[in-house]
């Protein structure tokens, strides 16, 4: 079955999966999404049965149907091959009563990895297919793990440049350094004098100007997005959730057909969303929980009903979700209203044009699925210090939002269903929240005050004897390529200026 992509507001736009990817975002703004979620062809003993290699083929292929079988497998094969530090690609580990799918195996130790390690073979054989000779520019804001991964995925490819922009002030060292001493000559970084959601509505007005791409198709150029706003980010995230049941199935931690819960740290919805499809696809969930950190815009909405960014924003030791506007939250609210283009295109609207909005009764309905939690800036450091405690553990400050919010989850629920935590990076890349977390002051003394984050490195592994991953091992003596800082308003100004 032919299955073919519209955006979330407009019916009439009907694209392959190869011209969605290569596009991005629509062109009146909505989201590409498939005019069906298909279902799982294989049983669940089936996948039990499956490399991380093999399913990813056999998931990617119900959505990615104008691919040929050698032209998916060909990404695939590129995409998850040594980069990755393990053979099973996701493995996952119990600690403190739960499974934990760590998804910071790859080269860049996030789990933004999963996805970018495929998006730029995706995106190259798209523009292929369908005859595309402009070189693609891909333009991503970050809040900190989608830079370095689609920097690294994207550099020196042929026929594409890379542009990322991140708050300057607003993510971890370890995540700066990895984007700034990024190499590849088709790479350009910029900090901007703002948050992450700055630096996102920017890129959206960047893609929604239509002038300028005017101009720069005359030049040879066309935007694309490595974004999770791309389908070619969001299907590829399907397969984690799906290898992993069949993962707990294989070692007999469930039984065929049991549900389980996922339990997902949030701050853009599209790792949460990738869930959701998999329930959709037929994958046995029970619940989705979805944990924020102190900007709890979801908390709010699944409580509530309203999205509402007018808020102060917060950062915390949790950056890459520290954000106020959810962009693949449309694609929810697209399929809760009905997948009715006009109600979702009014909604979407009502948060530009006001900052909120509010979805009816019968669309809360669609949401008994979720449950939305939030842990303040404490309770991660506390979770982190709780599970090392417990089984010697180590889990980094996202991670531990999501923990954290588990356990009150438990607590308010009394839900005995298998958990499954999406552990989304690496605890290096947090090094000073993690090391301070789990020292011991009885036995190591008072926690050292350094200034230099690479210090820290060598100071939680000393504490807690887990390898520095090679990545970080790297970056202390890395030299700083990308020194470029703007404004919000100046960003349209710095692409022009790089694409000269």
């Amino acid at each position: 079955m032919e299955v073919l992509f519209r955006s979330t507001r407009n019916h009439e736009e009907k694209v392959t999966a190869s011209q969605a990817i290569l596009k991005g975002l629509a062109d009146d703004g909505g989201l590409y999404v498939p005019e069906v979620i298909p279902k799982l062809a294989l049983t669940l003993s089936e996948v039990a049965a499956l490399s991380y290699k093999e399913l990813a083929y056999e998931v990617m292929k119900l959505y990615l149907t104008d691919y040929t079988e050698s032209e998916l497998k060909g990404c695939i094969e590129k995409a998850y091959d040594d980069k990755f530090d393990c053979k099973e690609i996701a493995p996952m580990t119990y600690a403190d009563g739960s499974y934990y799918l760590e998804l910071f195996h790859g080269e860049t130790i996030a789990f933004k990895d999963m996805a970018l390690s495929l998006l730029p073979h995706l995106l190259t054989t798209a523009a292929k297919k369908n005859n595309a000779t402009d070189e693609i520019v891909i333009l991503t804001a970050t809040s900190g793990d989608t830079g370095k991964a689609a920097l690294a995925g994207f550099a020196d490819v042929p026929g594409t440049r890379i542009i990322v922009f991140y708050p300057k002030d607003g993510v971890s060292a370890v995540q700066e350094k990895q984007m700034v001493t990024q190499k590849g000559a088709n790479t350009h970084v910029i900090g901007i004098e703002g948050n992450f959601d700055d630096a996102q509505n920017g890129v959206k007005a960047i893609f929604n100007d239509k002038e300028l791409a005017k101009q720069l198709k005359e030049k040879g150029f066309v935007f694309s997005s490595a974004n999770s706003i791309n389908i070619g980010r969001l299907v590829p995230q399907i397969v984690y959730y799906v290898y992993a049941y069949g993962t707990l199935l294989a070692q007999g931690k469930i039984k065929e057909g049991e549900e389980v819960n996922f339990t997902v740290p949030t701050g853009n919805f599209g790792n949460i969303l990738a869930a959701y499809y998999a329930k959709c696809m037929g994958l046995p969930i029970h619940r989705l929980i979805c944990a924020s950190n102190e900007n709890k815009v979801l908390y709010d909405f699944f409580g509530t009903g309203t999205y509402d960014r007018n808020r102060k924003f917060i950062l915390t030791s949790s950056p890459s979700m520290d954000i106020l506007i959810s962009s693949n939250l449309e694609r929810l609210i697209y399929k809760i209203a009905g997948e009715d283009a006009q109600t979702n295109k009014t909604l979407m609207q009502s948060l530009s044009s006001s900052g909120s909005y509010t979805i009816s009764e019968s669309m809360k309905d669609g949401l008994k699925g979720f449950y939305g939690g939030f842990a303040d800036d404490n309770a991660p450091l506390q979770t982190i210090r709780k599970v090392y405690e417990a089984d010697g553990y180590v889990i980094d400050t996202h991670t531990a939002v999501a923990a954290s919010v588990y356990d009150a989850y438990k607590k308010e629920m009394k839900d005995e269903h298998v958990n499954v935590i999406v552990s989304t990076a690496s605890p290096y890349k947090f090094a000073r929240s993690v090391a301070e977390a789990v020292w011991n002051i009885e036995k190591d003394g008072e926690f050292p005050v350094k200034e230099d984050d690479f210090e820290l490195v060598k100071l939680l592994h000393k504490v807690t004897g887990l390898p520095v991953p090679k990545a970080v091992k790297e970056l202390d003596s890395a030299e700083i390529l990308h020194k470029t800082v703007c404004k919000t308003q100046e960003m349209c100004e710095e692409v022009v200026k790089y694409l000269k």
